[in-house]
């Protein structure tokens, strides 16, 4: 699981994982960082208008014309310097990735 450990939505995952006693790994894009690497294979994996979030304080804190003028490259750039505009949690099972939380769809992800 991929995000930053003070968002409520990580919280509200690892809550239901643990209540589940299902073992994952937390990656803090904080204190682990995320390489371009990386965030190409999220891309790769979900497309880029998947990982940016729109409803987040850092998006909706962007000059209008950057918020307005997405494109991949644009996008990928922002997520990198600003990895908190990614959705979240990014949650990878099996080698397949998955966007937000919700406690039906972590529950057929884990059937």
């Amino acid at each position: 699981m991929y995000g930053i450990p003070n968002c409520d939505t990580i919280k509200k995952a690892k809550k239901w994982l643990e209540s589940h006693n299902i073992t994952f790994e937390f990656h803090d894009y904080r204190k682990q960082g995320l390489t371009l690497e990386l965030l190409q294979t999220f891309e790769t994996a979900l497309g880029w208008q998947a990982l940016v979030n729109t409803r987040g304080t850092t998006f909706r804190q962007l000059p209008k014309e950057q918020q307005e003028n997405l494109n991949k490259d644009s996008a990928l750039a922002l997520l990198l310097a600003h990895p908190a505009m990614i959705k979240r949690p990014l949650l990878v099972h099996n080698q397949v990735h998955h966007l937000g939380f919700k406690a039906d769809q972590y529950q057929e992800i884990f059937a």
